[in-house]
């Protein structure tokens, strides 16, 4: 059975700012990123979820987030 894997959109609190990722682990995801371990969003936190969108296909998966950065576009 293939792994489910979720694209998500993050807010950040600070300056309302967005950040677009994907990952099999959305929870664990999230939390790095409020941890500060992640090197791109680290200087922004606290950030909250406001989008996910699950899919079995990666390469669907990659398509959407692929879009939506370029596009802004779920």
């Amino acid at each position: 059975m293939s792994p489910i894997y979720t694209v998500y959109i993050i807010q950040s609190l600070k300056d309302d700012s967005f950040y677009i990722g994907y990952s099999a682990n959305i929870e664990e995801r999230i939390n790095k990123h409020n941890n500060g371990n992640s090197r791109y969003t680290s200087k922004k936190i606290p950030w909250k979820l406001v989008y996910t969108e699950e899919f079995k296909k990666t390469t669907i998966l990659l398509y959407k987030t692929s879009r939506a950065k370029n596009r802004n576009d779920l």
